[in-house]
């Protein structure tokens, strides 16, 4: 495991994805608030076992983990892979993930601060890329550069898994959509959700289904599994042509 971020240079006509978008997470309370939240609500490692299962990841893979966030798939997938690559925007949540690694002893991760359009992998191209909840930080036309960028770090026949806030619901029924996904998540106690979906609404840049789709085929990628769930949530299964 390696402390010291990796950072890039942004060129002045680039989309700056260090700025913070919807929740500051460069804020070390609201990172300790996310993980904290979350973790209520998820169970981070049988979430990661089910992707590694999904994905078919084996001990010789290399992974790269865009917007690792406080490393929910790091922490309990380094075992699992024979290298990981955590690449996030935030140094808090790097701080995070990497404080636990480093407690648990894990050796075999390395940290970048850098995100989907300035992380600039070096060694050759990885078995599998992974991204959750991150890349509705972007606009689409940045997704899409960003997606098109992931697949040139894979190998060919590489895996490309995405999950995500995606909007599959009719536009008409947006009110109502939302009012449910509030109301289903304060049943299950969790307050502090109510003021991250409205950020999440109205200050970033998730995308519908149908955009999702065409933006993955666009950037090179062959959709082997797509699940929608409840509106707001997909995942993606993806291999690089």
């Amino acid at each position: 495991m390696k402390g010291k971020y990796i950072m890039a240079k942004i060129p002045e006509w680039q989309y700056d994805e260090f700025k913070h978008c919807g929740v500051d997470f460069s804020n070390p309370n609201e990172v300790e608030r996310y993980q904290n939240t979350h973790q209520q609500m998820r169970d981070f490692r049988r979430e990661t076992l089910d992707m590694i299962k999904l994905i078919g990841i084996t001990k010789k893979d290399t992974v790269i983990d865009f917007g690792c966030g406080t490393g929910a798939f790091v922490f309990n997938a380094a075992d699992k892979c024979g290298k990981i690559h955590a690449v996030d925007v935030s140094k808090a949540m790097l701080g995070f993930c990497q404080k636990k690694c480093k407690e648990a002893k894990i050796s075999n991760v390395k940290f970048h601060r850098a995100g989907f359009l300035t992380y600039e992998h070096k060694t050759k191209p990885v078995d599998v890329i992974i991204s959750k909840l991150a890349l509705h930080h972007l606009p689409d036309f940045w997704k899409l550069v960003a997606l098109k960028r992931m697949a040139s770090m894979l190998k060919k026949g590489g895996k490309f898994y995405l999950s995500d806030v995606v909007y599959s619901f009719k536009v008409n029924a947006l009110k109502n959509a939302v009012q449910q996904w509030i109301r289903k998540t304060s049943a299950k106690g969790q307050s502090d959700f109510k003021r991250r979906i409205e950020i999440h609404i109205g200050q970033e840049f998730s995308t519908t289904n149908w955009i999702m789709e065409g933006l993955l085929k666009q950037a090179g990628f062959k959709i082997l599994k797509a699940e929608y769930k409840d509106g707001f949530f997909a995942t993606y299964l993806c291999k690089k042509n």
